[in-house]
């Protein structure tokens, strides 16, 4: 007879094997993997973003929060141009900061940052282009006063929050896109 305790039963048994490979799934389903990458593809370089917009410096800030987030990532060296297998372009197209919400009291407690770039990776080994974004636009939320659940920020908060957004789905597109 089988018994349904954690014991030592096949059922107890079943169960905990079956337990631990979900926890391992779990715990990396959020990770990349270098097979996915073409095997040639070893390095990237990532020159400073042109900036297509009257927001000071924006174009560095971006640039520093893409190559942050390669380094971070580890499947390729960040490189100069000249030694690079593949390059990353992009310019900023678009910033817009605008009031996203109001209090009772009709006080803007609430803005949207909205980024738009135009990016393009190629492949300097094989000569042609990976994977290329018209206008890839992101957002992010943020509050000038404490509300629950979200600290009161400034537009510098609320922009470096796009922009991590714009980096995650460059690296994105790059490593996991095969």
């Amino acid at each position: 007879m089988i018994e349904y305790g954690a014991g030592g039963t096949r059922f107890g048994r079943w169960l905990a094997v079956a337990s631990l490979s979900l926890g391992l799934a779990s715990g990396c389903a959020y990770t990349t993997s270098t097979a996915l990458l073409p095997a040639h593809l070893k390095s990237v370089a990532i020159p400073v973003f042109e900036n297509g917009t009257s927001e000071y410096q924006i174009e560095r800030t971006l640039t520093d929060v893409v190559i942050e987030r390669f380094v971070s990532d580890n499947h390729l060296r960040i490189v100069d141009e000249k030694s690079a297998d593949l390059v990353i372009r992009g310019r900023i197209r678009s910033y817009r900061n605008a009031v996203f919400g109001f209090n009772t009291a009709a006080n803007a407690q609430e803005y949207r940052v909205t980024v738009g770039v135009e990016v393009t990776a190629r492949d300097r080994v094989k000569n042609r282009e990976m994977w290329h974004l018209d206008d890839l636009v992101r957002t992010a939320n943020y509050y000038v006063v404490p509300v629950p659940g979200a600290e009161a920020t400034d537009e510098i908060g609320g922009r470096s929050a796009a922009l991590k957004k714009i980096a995650d789905e460059i690296l994105a597109r790059t490593v996991e896109g095969w």
